[in-house]
């Protein structure tokens, strides 16, 4: 037989794609705390979506492909009245949510935000619940959508733990496509030969570039790109469940599979299979240690990477708000990953562009006191240029033992110092925070202010009764489990 003939002998599905789909379909979730979890996730995130529609930025994307479309048992987007077909509802939810930068955070090899999976989730659920409600069958409750939460964050989070996508260029919503993908396909009924096909449609799927995260093309796309991701894992369990084939050698496939086009060529920490291929590297098994531990970001919507550092500027805001003009540097001790992903210097083009800018985001509360999303926009800066002042004025030093407790399983601390110096000679103290409010370490302290976010921005789009409506029954476990999802979803659309 000659050499340059390709053997065709189609292989198994590879081992990454069964454990994903074995996990989805027989793991059952009994941890208290992953569920309580997923519950104050769910009221972030949808409160975080809420937020979001007071910027028309976000709101020209909402809406049907094709005005005066219906669509029968349409998703409902929160804090609207649009009533859409699953994928561009999740499109839409996802979009709102992550908007803002403003809600749940991973931060690993690879980070991101699992709560970007609710888009998928919720458009299906509440879709499939209408459509069975109409059928006289049971509808889907909202237990089943915090299980689905709880193993989106697992299947995203466990993988993100020691593989890097950003650094072979990609972005971290390949891994929101992924887990959408999963678990939208278990509630839409998909058996194991479905479900293993969607997956493998996902990775051989084109993938995000980091592009527009960083300098000099930052953009709003960092805004819905996650709403585009969850949207696509919607289609593609569609496509799955309507029996089209899989695609076994996805990931492995010498040449052609994703871990030869997209993830060998410059990623040499990975683990290297015996064959010389490099490979995803998975920690630990499937279970619930994501949602456990997930990051909230209570105070500030800011990059996670900067929440630290915000807290500290804050801290030093009645020290130095009367010396603006007297200060002779700022410098700020952080971590690698902060420098690599939001450390910037030049004029800042747009919001988005300023929202991942970790010397933005300390200037502001520095000079100001706090740290609101209105600050980011155009007008704002213009008016204040005490800021870009103030940027220039900053030094960003790496400390070695953040960068290493940043990825310590026991601390996955997320550090920011600072301290300033004035023209006099005199200088404040460093002002050093090592893990935000929203951590595990600071969790009982986070949830009282992250229940104050909640109300806040329910009262954004709601009148006073719905938004005490929408805490009473989110602030119990029990009796928000049972809700069926289309009697959740019709409390919180116009």
């Amino acid at each position: 037989m000659s050499a340059n003939v390709d053997l065709n002998i189609r292989p198994d599905y590879d081992q990454v794609l069964q454990d994903i789909a074995d996990y989805v379909l027989n793991y059952r979730i009994t941890s208290p705390e992953a569920l309580n979890t997923a519950r104050y996730c769910l009221m972030d995130t949808l409160g975080c979506g809420l937020l979001a529609l007071r910027f028309p930025e976000c709101t020209k994307h909402l809406g049907p492909l094709v005005e005066g479309t219906v669509v029968p048992f349409g998703a409902r987007v929160p804090g609207t009245s649009y009533r859409l077909d699953p994928v561009k509802a999740a499109w839409d939810i996802g979009c709102c949510v992550r908007w803002l930068d403003y809600n749940d955070t991973w931060l690993a090899a690879e980070w991101g935000h699992p709560s970007d999976n609710l888009g998928g989730i919720l458009a299906v659920a509440d879709h499939l619940s209408q459509q069975r409600v109409a059928k006289g069958q049971t509808p889907l409750t909202v237990r089943d959508v915090l299980d689905a939460m709880i193993m989106a964050h697992e299947i995203q989070g466990v993988i993100a733990l020691e593989n890097s996508f950003n650094r072979v260029g990609l972005d971290h919503v390949l891994l929101v496509k992924v887990a959408s993908t999963a678990v939208c396909a278990k509630l839409m009924g998909a058996g194991r030969e479905q479900l293993l096909s969607a997956l493998s449609h996902a990775f051989v799927d084109g993938q995000a570039l980091r592009t527009y995260r960083h300098a000099p093309n930052a953009g709003s796309r960092k805004s819905w790109a996650a709403g585009d991701a969850t949207s696509r894992g919607v289609r593609l369990a569609d496509i799955a469940l309507r029996g089209e084939m899989g695609i076994p050698g996805a990931l492995t496939a010498p040449q052609w599979g994703f871990y030869d086009v997209l993830f060998s060529h410059t990623n040499k920490d990975l683990a290297l299979k015996p064959e010389g291929q490099r490979a995803f590297t998975l920690a630990q098994p499937y279970g619930t240690y994501v949602m456990e531990n997930v990051l909230f970001k209570v105070s500030f919507p800011a990059e996670f990477h900067a929440q630290t550092a915000c807290e500290a500027a804050v801290t030093l805001h009645p020290q130095v708000r009367d010396r603006l003009h007297e200060i002779e540097k700022i410098v700020i001790t952080t971590h690698e990953s902060a420098i690599r992903i939001i450390s910037k210097q030049g004029k800042l083009a747009n919001a988005a562009d300023r929202d991942h800018c970790l010397q933005y985001m300390t200037a502001v509360p520095l000079a100001f006191g706090n740290l609101v999303a209105e600050q980011y926009e155009d007008d704002f800066h213009a008016a204040h240029p005490i800021i870009d002042e103030l940027r220039e004025k900053m030094h960003i030093v790496e400390d070695p033992r953040f960068t290493r407790e940043y990825l310590e399983a026991d601390k996955r601390s997320i550090a920011n110092a600072i301290q300033v110096f004035f023209t006099d000679g005199s200088s404040t103290q460093q002002v050093v925070v090592e893990y935000p409010i929203g951590h595990r370490r600071r969790r009982a302290q986070g949830i009282v202010l992250l229940e104050e976010k909640f109300r806040h921005n329910l009262a954004t789009r709601f009148t006073g009764q719905r938004c005490a409506q929408i805490v009473e029954l989110c602030n119990d476990q029990a009796r928000l489990e049972s809700t069926p999802v289309n009697e959740f979803v019709d409390k919180w659309v116009l």
